[in-house]
């Protein structure tokens, strides 16, 4: 590894930008998010101090439809902005040509943050030919990780299921459903008569993680996307795990939860902005999803009060009575670098090193307090060397108008950022700083944590396992075997919903028998190639 990472060193050193002085002229950078969002108010404070210091606005553009088919277009009509974030499809960008290799613009010398931001993880970010694309949009830290709550996968219920139960541990799937049953047995309609729905399941692009993943967590492990691998075998074998038994199991759960009205048949067509508007709405009891894919619908509840309907996240897995033994837990995993997801830079960006610079000062101390806490003074105060905020400061950090005029998060979230803590001690987002996080939440979410004894949400949780040597599996790019992959999402996304809507045993017995029939071969192609991979990961890792 040290060869790899020497050789990865010089050639980036030797084809390198050593340095970028700040340019003056005024310059408008057009970006675009693969995921739906606000546009910021042209008075935004953070972005006004960015276009001061470095000359530079912005013209976002954000995901409306299908991020696929939008990529597409572009690809096809070769219509990049200068900074192009892919969201959850930027292999296509990579692999069309779209974005410009950074390796050459990064170096101890001429871009310090950026050259210590990622030395240490390059063996693993960049591809077999040295190159680099995107900067890892999170999960590299300072110091030590912070686990305050699950920002990942999880099984998700409203707080105020829980209170009614008598603030039960929920550990089981049976045991999650069972009381959002009676929940809705007692409480079939909301204060305002609006109807409860018992499950929602958002199956809508590549955001149909939520419905196929819940089976590999169910299962004791964390996410790996598509694949289980045994870690513990020392051969790393992989496999699909929609094909499988205990995968059935999961699917007869919601079939027989479907059957019960717990289920809405809507739920399948929903697109992501409906699914956000019924989460915001607070009449959905539970979900399996990840924590930070709905985080607009979290920051409307708290907006409008609506604490109760806010949601706990929990680590189901299967009781012993599906046959699959006793299972422990493990959804939280260590510190995984975001590969290939945030900020590229086009190759039609007339101003490369720009960026890289912008970049490289964001990356800096002062931008990533700017960033990550606001202004000292106004957003955020010092004590004895903590950096804290009131309850005004720290409300409006859960206000979405308030962010879309103080805070720059369209850049902010795609861009490199510093996690974990900072040297002094003190958080570097200022959500995970300890005297924040318990004493300026709600009193509500206080007294909801304190009557299980917790301070924290991820408390839920074991702690977080150590990484795999591969990472995480789901990080593979699998657009060598892109036809069978395309079509290994697309039998799933046609029988699934199929099989839980199924009217009775019988019939849901044979959809799962045509399901695993039509699959069951792009599962082996899948399986096989992933396999290579992993071995292939690991050992790089361990080289």
């Amino acid at each position: 590894m040290r060869k790899l990472l020497a050789a990865i060193l010089a050639l980036a050193m030797l084809l390198s930008v050593t340095s970028f002085a700040l340019a003056e002229d005024p310059i408008t950078v057009t970006v675009f998010r693969g995921d739906p969002g606000d546009q910021p108010t042209d008075d935004n404070k953070i972005y006004k101090m960015i276009e001061e210091e470095f000359g530079i606005k912005f013209e976002i553009e954000f995901l409306a439809g299908n991020l696929d088919e939008t990529l597409g277009t572009k690809l096809a009509g070769e219509d990049y902005p200068d900074l192009f974030d892919g969201g959850n499809s930027a292999e296509k960008l990579i692999n069309g040509g779209a974005l410009i290799d950074l390796m050459p613009y990064i170096t101890e010398e001429g871009t310090p943050n950026l050259y210590n931001h990622i030395k240490d993880l390059l063996p693993q970010l960049v591809n077999e030919n040295g190159e680099l694309f995107i900067i890892p949009n999170y999960g590299i830290n300072y110091n030590a990780q912070i686990q305050n709550s699950c920002n990942g996968p999880a099984f998700f219920i409203q707080k105020q299921v829980l209170e009614w139960a008598g603030y039960p541990q929920i550990k089981s799937l049976n045991e999650y459903f069972d009381v959002i049953e009676r929940f809705i047995a007692a409480n079939p309609t909301n204060e305002n008569g609006a109807a409860y729905e018992g499950f929602a399941i958002l199956c809508e692009g590549w955001r149909h993680f939520c419905l196929i993943n819940p089976v590999q967590h169910l299962m004791g492990r964390p996410n790996d996307g598509e694949v289980i691998v045994n870690v513990n075998s020392g051969n790393w074998e992989t496999t699909t795990f929609i094909n499988q038994p205990y995968a059935k199991a999961y699917y007869a759960k919601l079939n027989e939860l479907y059957n019960k009205g717990l289920i809405n048949p809507d739920t399948f067509v929903m697109t992501y902005d409906q699914y956000i508007a019924k989460l915001s709405s607070g009449t959905v009891l539970g979900m399996f999803d990840q924590t930070w894919d709905f985080g607009t619908a979290t920051a409307a509840l708290e907006t409008a009060g609506m604490y109760k309907n806010t949601f706990c996240a929990l680590p189901l897995v299967y009781d012993e009575s599906y046959g699959f033994g006793k299972i422990e837990e493990q959804y939280l995993n260590g510190s995984v670098p975001n590969k290939d997801r945030g900020f590229g830079i086009s190759v039609n960006c007339e101003y490369p090193e720009r960026m890289i610079n912008l970049f490289e000062n964001l990356l800096s101390d002062r931008w990533q307090k700017i960033l990550q806490w606001g202004i000292e003074g106004e957003d955020y105060y010092v004590e004895n060397g903590r950096m804290l905020m009131t309850t005004e400061q720290y409300n409006h950090r859960q206000d979405a108008s308030w962010k879309m005029a103080n805070a720059a998060l369209t850049i902010w979230e795609s861009a490199p950022k510093k996690q974990g803590t900072q040297d002094d001690g003190n958080a570097w987002a200022h959500s995970d700083q300890p005297e924040n996080y318990f004493n300026l939440m709600s009193d509500y979410d206080k007294a909801f944590l304190s009557a299980y004894g917790y301070k924290k949400p991820a408390d839920f949780f074991n702690p977080p396992c150590a990484l795999a040597p591969y990472g995480e599996a789901w990080q593979i790019d699998k657009t060598p075997i892109q036809d069978d992959y395309d079509k290994f999402n697309l039998i799933q996304d046609q029988w699934l919903p199929k099989i839980i809507m199924s009217a009775d045993q019988a019939a849901l017995d044979a959809n799962w028998d045509a399901f695993i029939a039509e699959i069951n071969p792009y599962c082996e192609v899948y399986t096989n190639y992933m396999q290579a991979e992993v071995l292939k990961l690991v050992e790089q890792a361990t080289r």
